[in-house]
């Protein structure tokens, strides 16, 4: 026993054993429920009433938990930042308008029960984030109350958080009489996706007035839209395209782009057929990686593959997403990019790409630790507002400077943005090193937090999950006219809640409740930690 009370008193022994309990704890699958790395924070209470009520004692150093917050936020911002930023100008203001219902009506309960139930603001903050699943939410709680009774309010919160929206995903179209099939077919006739849908066709020359002009001359990609990546002359030679290149009648064009800009293609160039052309010999279909933080930020105009390269950007997929490969568009670290190029030229396009995944996964750490120092700095800053004057804090400097330098991405030789798998080990890692010791020092507290109110404090989180998500799908039928598929997925993106859109994804076969789930999701999560700043600024 002397032996395991040593283990027991050794913080990074315990340290170590939460997290890896935790995460067993989270794979644990309740049914088609898991909770994850936030299990950890379950665990963490546990240890935590274990040691006060045997007089142990025992806290980890309190760096490991402000090292886990700067690292969680920070890469928090960073996976949030493209998307959140561009919310504003793409999905419109009904999504957004969604998110913010959610959001602020979860709070205003949650005020409103503190006061009139006499509940400390920071174990109510608790619930709130809890209530929301957000666990970024809880660290800016944490952060600006500095007190422990938050992370107490988010465990007892957090279990109905995550079965409340998956039971009121699957019931709601009862409640609201909504008959999904026909909600599935007006998504279909009337969806229009943000980013098209990106395909190709093969025409015959047949417009005379085109007749001997060069690509170059023609301002096809400017024109239409759309790329040309194959040219059949009529007696069957394969030519690789190129700036001087002309167009004779009866030669086969391959172009690729969105239905509309093919059409225009056709306007332009003439009738489709069915006929396929051939790869040439000389002519490489190939994709690249970005790997290379000389061309990251500039745009296709700016490199001017075909006319450098004798090269045809003809696909950019970025995060999954295929993108147009308009002029204007600039790439990013990581873009996978589809060429149409001379083989010839295929060594000199690879040394300007970079197309090296070893490079991708060799992330640099000190744009990290840049960025976190600057988020540090920006949080001391006190800010005028009015007769106040208002400090961001930990949570709030480092998030804003990471969204900034995500939509920014390169600043000189400094590429901000983060590899996937980089983010995700970093996001975990600092999510981890930061449940740890909060959950360990709440779980003190925990005995006499339910002791003074008891299971009401469940039955608290249960309104803030459930009455929020009754008022956005109200509103979003009713008032703002919202398919009923998306509106499921704007409401497990305002509950940031993944479970949720699982949910969500097996009532239809059609991609509304993800399109909607990603317009919402980090517009949320930023709001959420906003919110719960200012709640914690109310105690």
């Amino acid at each position: 026993m002397d032996w395991l009370t040593f283990l027991l008193t050794k913080d990074y022994f315990v340290l170590f054993l939460v997290i890896g309990l935790g995460i067993m704890v989270g794979r644990i699958n309740f049914k088609g429920v898991k909770f994850e790395l936030s299990a950890v924070i379950f665990v963490a209470l546990f240890f935590g009433y274990f040691y006060h009520h045997y007089g142990i004692d025992f806290e980890i150093p309190s760096v490991i938990q402000d090292v886990g917050l700067v690292l969680f936020i920070y890469t928090i911002g960073m996976q949030a930042g493209p998307s959140f930023f561009s919310a504003f100008k793409e999905q419109g203001a009904k999504m957004l308008i969604l998110a913010a219902i959610i959001v602020v009506s979860g709070a205003m309960i949650a005020v409103l029960i503190a006061f009139a139930a006499g509940v400390d603001m920071p174990l109510m903050t608790g619930l709130f984030t809890g209530a929301l699943t957000s666990t970024p939410g809880l660290a800016a709680a944490i952060e600006a109350s500095g007190s422990p009774l938050a992370s107490i309010g988010y465990g007892v919160a957090y279990p109905f958080g995550v079965l409340g929206v998956i039971l009121f995903i699957k019931i709601s179209p009862k409640i609201f009489r909504v008959d999904l099939k026909k909600e599935e077919e007006k998504f279909k006739k009337s969806s229009r996706l943000s980013v098209p849908v990106i395909t190709h066709k093969t025409f015959v020359v047949t417009n005379e007035n085109i007749h001997g002009k060069s690509l170059e001359q023609l301002h096809i990609y400017s024109m239409t839209c759309a790329s040309i990546s194959r040219i059949m002359r009529e007696n069957g030679e394969l030519i690789v395209p190129a700036p001087d290149v002309a167009l004779y009648k009866g030669d086969m064009v391959k172009a690729v782009g969105t239905e509309k800009a093919l059409r225009c293609v056709e306007v332009l160039i003439g009738k489709p057929t069915p006929k396929v052309i051939p790869q040439s010999g000389n002519l490489e279909i190939k994709w690249f990686v970005v790997s290379n933080e000389r061309v990251v930020n500039k745009s296709l105009e700016e490199l001017n593959l075909l006319e450098n390269y004798h090269a045809t950007v003809t696909r950019i997929r970025r995060s999954g997403i295929e993108l147009m490969p308009l002029p204007s568009v600039r790439l990013r670290y990581g873009d996978k990019v589809l060429v149409s190029v001379h083989k010839g030229n295929v060594p000199q396009l690879t040394a300007l790409l970079g197309d090296s995944l070893k490079h991708i996964s060799e992330t640099s750490f000190l744009p990290v630790a840049v960025g976190i120092v600057l988020g540090i700095v920006v949080g001391t800053l006190e800010l005028p507002f009015g007769n106040l004057h208002v400090k961001l804090g930990l949570t709030g400097g480092v998030l804003l400077t990471s969204l900034f330098f995500s939509w920014k991405g390169k600043t000189g030789p400094l590429v901000w943005n983060l590899s996937g798998p980089a983010n995700q080990l970093l996001r975990q890692m600092g999510l981890l090193l930061f449940l740890t010791p909060v959950g360990i020092r709440a779980g003190e507290h925990l005995t006499a937090a339910l002791s003074q109110y008891g299971f009401n404090l469940f039955g608290y989180g249960v309104l803030i999950t459930l009455i929020p998500m009754f008022i956005a799908t109200f509103v979003g039928k009713v008032v703002l006219k919202i398919n009923f598929l998306s509106l499921m997925g704007a409401l497990t993106g305002g509950m940031t809640s993944t479970p949720g859109l699982s949910a969500a994804e097996s009532m239809t076969e059609t991609e509304a409740p993800q399109l909607a789930y990603a317009a919402v999701y980090p517009f949320s999560l930023v709001l959420v930690i906003l919110v719960a700043e200012l709640m914690s600024a109310l105690a």
